[in-house]
């Protein structure tokens, strides 16, 4: 309807007061009485604490206070919980070690707090608190989740003999060990998916302000679900009551699931706001979030893929040990389970599939979702597999994988997920055809001629979107339910309000939520505002993650238009003497179907509110909310391909080309969409090729600086191309799949497939910087001799 609509590509709203320096972000926030927070950290990943001399710090000027963890378990704040239990294959709870805001008796990572400076400017905060002196016992540390399940290992929770959390388990092993022992082939694979650090632009930040007058607190934080924090925060870490409670996430400057969770700061801030009655401000500087924020990733895989005689897979096994850091962070046990070994059959027809996954602690940051969370864990496993496999078989990796797709839906997978809708043959083609998969020989002659290696690499990525319903995932653990909120407001005017339950830190929902609403009435889109990140002013949500704001936040926001729509009806026709069943919205007014006589829209909205003449019956008002719980996940798939050229005598790899054909689903903004594609394809590329947390066996963090960790930067990433395949979803009122995290799925296999495929060697692990290439490179003696 509206040319401003589902379709449209409508230029960011939110983007004037962004790129005019008008954003508010949290370290924004000023409070006349505001105090600062500095943390004392180990510098040890592994050490009992003897004691804490802070008397210096207390005695500086300006200083108002020095807090710790007896003081914080004293007024009985609770720990730190993990929300989804995950039982062991044998039936018994995930062990969860105790986690305290601020360590008491021992600590367990690089980082781990133990007290916290409040003063009156942040620099004093910090100075103060290098003056804090603890007595740190040290102990031996474990950094490798493999080494820590080993009988000699260091023990970093009494509840958790060999460090072990949970083994569990998913599909049929004896079914799938007869498959594989009758298999005409079998892949056999290690593969390690190395831990990354997510490096949001903006670091987290929490203001926190305690009104002594009515018991009442506030927290600013970077929160990518505020109602979640505050629901967390009250029942299960006491600080407030969650009526007494109000927290506000303003304009966030990208989350990539590290923005999830609850972390000891924002528990820290509120208490000491309550201890001080001061507002208390702490925001970290990125160095601290290295040691801070959860890490992602961090899986050390087995895999054995047999084949038939006819190269059809017949059965897959994994063995995956997860490294979850120190201690167990909010999602943290649903990564490496449910959002990873479901995915393990990819786009492909597999009957028997079985995974086992050990989940351990080790001395470094706790590990939990980063962009994508388990399914890039998953991708990359099964394409490592499939493009391996192809080498093995001496088929071409294009055909392998169309041989084995899944071709009718609905499919059910023998990992619990059930395929809605796809085309994944037809994703291959195209994403072929727009890389001139045809002139890749001639391409790679030239290379040659020139000195180089050139390889093709093949990605056929998907990924389960939406977690839902919420009974399907309380049945696995969850400790939460999984729908989403919406409440429409029709002002008397005719200006639409919607607050939503979703929230926006980079996804640009202020604009393709308002052009779902525009396409509905038929409305300018700056007539809808959209609301969010307060839970005083929006209706409790669950937040934005996992791909599901659109999905499962628009659905909920199609659902009370639905009610708004009936209501307009209602009023036009009563007001219009006309049957409900003629009036039609377009053209900015309610209209009866094949007449002139209308009413302008927001004629509607002030008959509903002045009350005049209304309905026999009918409420005033003109506000519909609705609450929206997903019948399945949605299923985004797609098909990569990645074109490399290679430097022999060097090991610099350059991505030539990069194709990405993506099936999303109805597409409401493409350019957003396109824009959410690059980003993912940025740190999928980024992943594969420079990024990659390392620590030494002491639990030293080797890479804690831009200096080391390596960022993707532009003159790093090729030109996309990116093209869409659309099925539609047919199982949310939309028929959107979700677009978020595809690009950070399906590239690592997609870079790494294309290198391995350029220099002749499976063995190649991520990062695949140029010292690595260069190894597997002289590994494999090839040469441009040998083409």
């Amino acid at each position: 309807m509206s040319e401003q609509g589902i379709g449209a590509r409508v230029k960011r709203k939110e983007d004037k007061r962004f790129t005019t320096g008008k954003g508010k972000y949290t370290d924004d926030v000023r409070h006349e009485n505001q105090a600062y927070a500095a943390f004392v950290r180990s510098p040890y990943a592994h050490a009992n604490v003897n004691g804490i001399d802070a008397s210096e710090a207390e005695a500086m000027d300006g200083v108002i206070a020095v807090l710790n963890g007896a003081q914080l378990t004293g007024d009985e704040i609770g720990n730190i919980i993990c929300g989804w239990a995950v039982n062991s294959k044998d039936g018994s709870p995930m062990n969860m070690g105790a986690w305290s805001a601020l360590a008491t008796s021992k600590v367990r990572y690089l980082g781990d707090a133990v007290a916290v400076v409040i003063a009156e400017t942040q620099a004093l905060a910090r100075q103060a608190a290098e003056a804090v002196l603890v007595d740190y016992e040290v102990l031996p540390a474990v950094v490798s989740a493999v080494k820590a399940l080993k009988s000699d290992a260091p023990q970093l929770h009494d509840n958790a003999p060999g460090n072990l959390i949970f083994d569990w388990e998913i599909g049929e092993e004896a079914a799938t060990d007869a498959a594989l022992a009758g298999a005409a082939h079998i892949t056999e694979m290690k593969i390690v998916n190395n831990r990354l650090a997510p490096n949001p632009m903006e670091p987290r930040s929490a203001v926190a302000t305690y009104d002594e007058a009515e018991e009442h607190y506030t927290l600013y934080t970077t929160s990518q679900n505020p109602h979640v924090a505050r629901l967390i925060l009250s029942a299960f870490y006491n600080v407030a009551p969650e009526h007494k409670l109000r927290v506000i996430a303003p304009d966030v400057g990208g989350g990539f699931g590290a923005k999830i969770y609850v972390y000891p700061e924002e528990i820290v801030c509120l208490w000491a706001s309550m201890k001080t009655n001061r507002s208390v401000k702490w925001t970290s500087d990125r160095s601290e979030a290295f040691v801070t924020d959860a890490h992602g990733r961090d899986h050390v895989s087995t895999a054995r893929m047999g084949f038939d005689e006819n190269n059809k897979i017949v059965g897959f096994k994994v063995d995956t040990v997860a490294n979850l850091g120190a201690y167990m962070s909010l999602f943290s046990s649903a990564v490496p389970t449910y959002l990873y070994a479901t995915l393990l059959s990819g786009q492909y027809n597999i009957a028997n599939i079985h995974c086992n996954v050990r989940t351990v602690y080790t001395n470094t940051v706790p590990v939990d979702a980063y962009r994508g969370a388990g399914r890039p864990e998953a991708c990359y496993l099964v394409e490592r597999m499939m493009e391996t496999a192809a080498r093995e078989l001496g088929v071409d990796p294009s055909e392998l994988r169309r041989g084995n797709f899944i071709g009718e839906f609905p499919h059910q997978t023998p990992v619990i997920m059930a395929y809605d809708a796809g085309d994944f043959a037809g994703n291959l083609d195209q994403s072929k055809e727009a890389a001139d998969v045809a002139g890749f020989a001639a391409r790679k002659a030239a290379s040659v001629a020139n000195g180089k290696l050139r390889g093709l690499g093949y990605s056929c990525y998907i990924e389960a979107c939406g977690i839902a319903p919420s009974a399907a995932v309380g049945s696995l653990g969850a400790g939460v339910g999984l729908w989403e909120s919406a409440e429409v407001r029709v002002n008397p005017v005719g200006t639409i309000e919607v607050l939503t339950g979703s929230h926006s830190h980079g996804q640009g929902h202020e604009t393709t939520f308002a052009q779902v609403v525009a396409d509905r009435f038929d409305l300018p889109i700056e007539n809808i505002q959209i609301v969010h990140g307060d839970t005083d002013k929006v209706q409790f949500g669950m937040g934005t993650y996992g791909s599901r704001s659109a999905a499962v936040g628009l659905s909920a926001i199609v659902k009370a238009m639905d009610k708004v729509e009936a209501k307009v009806k209602k009023i036009a026709a009563h007001i219009l003497e006309a049957s409900e069943e003629d009036i039609v919205i377009e053209g900015g007014q309610v209209k009866v179907a094949g007449t002139d006589k209308a009413m302008g829209w927001h004629e509607v909205g002030l008959t509903a509110y002045m009350a005049h003449n209304l309905p026999e019956g009918m409420e005033p008002g003109l506000k519909e909310g609705a609450f929206y719980d997903p019948v399945n996940f949605t299923f985004p798939a797609g098909t990569y391909i990645c074109e490399v050229e290679v430097d022999p005598e060097t090991g610099v790899t350059t991505i030539e080309r990069f194709t990405a054909v993506d099936d999303f689903g109805t597409i409401i903004n493409p350019m957003i969409v396109e824009g959410q594609v690059h980003g993912g394809l940025a740190q999928g590329i980024g992943q594969a090729m420079l990024e990659g947390v390392v620590y030494d066996d002491d639990g030293q963090l080797l890479t804690g600086s831009y200096m080391d960790y390596t960022m993707p930067r532009a003159d790093d990433l090729p030109f996309y191309k990116v093209l869409h395949n659309s099925t539609v979803c047919p199982n949310n009122p939309l028929g959107i799949k979700g677009c978020g995290e595809a690009g950070a799925i399906g590239a690592p296999p997609a870079v790494i497939n294309a290198i391995t495929d350029a220099i002749g060697n499976n063995d190649l692990a991520m990062p695949a910087t140029p010292q690595n290439v260069w190894a597997a490179i002289q590994a494999s003696g090839k040469s441009i001799a040998v083409q």
